[in-house]
């Protein structure tokens, strides 16, 4: 396979003189950088108001195609903003640029999200439950099997175990989640919804004032598990929060508590994946995504999980439980 090419702050102004219109941008062109020092370069600030994004590879070119297709489907049913192109087509032979709106805002870890807040979350959640599942599969968004909850407890009990050995974190807290409660929190049928499925902080777009204004990067949506995205918003802005946005959404305790479990054991095996040199993400993120996702939450003091379809006001997630498509 052809290697691609490196870009540089030259390539990005070659390609943006190629879609000026107006003239405006003389002929300097706009002040361009990459929003990340490391990395391989391939997003890009144009100016103040605009992103450019250079795919990587041809994979990473089909998504960014489709999700220009499922943000106009999403966004009449969400009550975010989602970005809007200004421009796309390929940068380099069969790899897809895409040049959009910058959304306002700093990331969830600059900026708490406050109550209000969460109920832009909530109402994320609901919304991404209204967008018909049919037509995003006609774009391309695939199905993914919801993951087995006690396969994951029983990796996430070892890893914990070699936390525990490095001072990093107490493996006793992985018993809450005994294997007779991870089977009693698996996935319900029929409950496939659009999936947002990498809400993590740095794709929350957060006002100052706490608001969630925006919500980045939908290359990795699938039709699944609802509970992934209650699991990325504990990593985003914890447990607590993530519950309360889900269950003003209208989802229940089982839902609630199978994101907040997922992202435990997605915490505590990512973090001993690192100390073992299995994953290069930056220790600091993870230590903070650990913190997140083991907050305690109100929910947790219940012993049982009310039937499918059992109704009252207590607790964190006393609205119901999971909606099917």
């Amino acid at each position: 396979m052809t290697q691609a090419p490196t870009p540089t702050a030259d390539t990005v102004r070659r390609l943006l003189s190629t879609l000026t219109q107006d003239g405006r941008q003389g002929a300097a062109g706009p002040d361009v950088r990459p929003v990340a020092e490391g990395g391989e370069h391939s997003t890009w600030w144009v100016g103040t108001r605009q992103v450019l994004r250079l795919a990587p590879d041809r994979d990473t070119s089909l998504r960014r195609r489709r999700e220009l297709r499922l943000r106009d489907l999403a966004r009449p049913h969400l009550p975010v903003a989602l970005p809007a192109s200004v421009a796309h087509g390929e940068w380099a032979p069969g790899l897809a640029y895409t040049l959009d709106t910058r959304i306002p805002g700093g990331t969830a870890g600059e900026h708490e999200v406050s109550a209000l807040g969460e109920d832009d979350l909530a109402g994320l959640l609901s919304g991404l439950r209204q967008v018909p599942v049919r037509q995003a599969e006609t774009l391309g968004v695939p199905r993914a099997a919801p993951r087995s909850l006690e396969a994951l407890r029983r990796m996430a009990v070892h890893a914990a175990e070699r936390l525990g050995a490095a001072d990093e974190f107490d493996p006793a807290r992985t018993a809450q989640l005994t294997a007779p409660a991870a089977a009693q929190l698996a996935a319900q049928p029929g409950g496939a919804v659009l999936v947002h499925h990498d809400l993590k902080g740095e794709h929350l777009m957060v006002s100052a004032d706490g608001r969630v204004r925006g919500v980045l990067d939908w290359t990795d949506a699938v039709i699944g598990d609802p509970a992934e995205d209650i699991a990325g918003l504990a990593l985003a802005v914890g447990s607590p929060a993530a519950v309360r946005a889900a269950t003003l959404a209208g989802y229940g305790a089982r839902p609630c508590l199978r994101g907040l479990w997922l992202a435990r054991c997605d915490t505590v095996i990512r973090l001993a994946d690192r100390l073992a040199g299995r994953d290069d993400s930056p220790l600091p993120l993870l230590r903070t995504q650990l913190g997140h996702a083991w907050e305690a939450i109100l929910l947790e003091r219940a012993t049982e999980f009310r039937e499918e379809g059992e109704r009252d006001g207590e607790g964190e997630a006393g609205r119901g439980d999971e909606d099917g498509e």
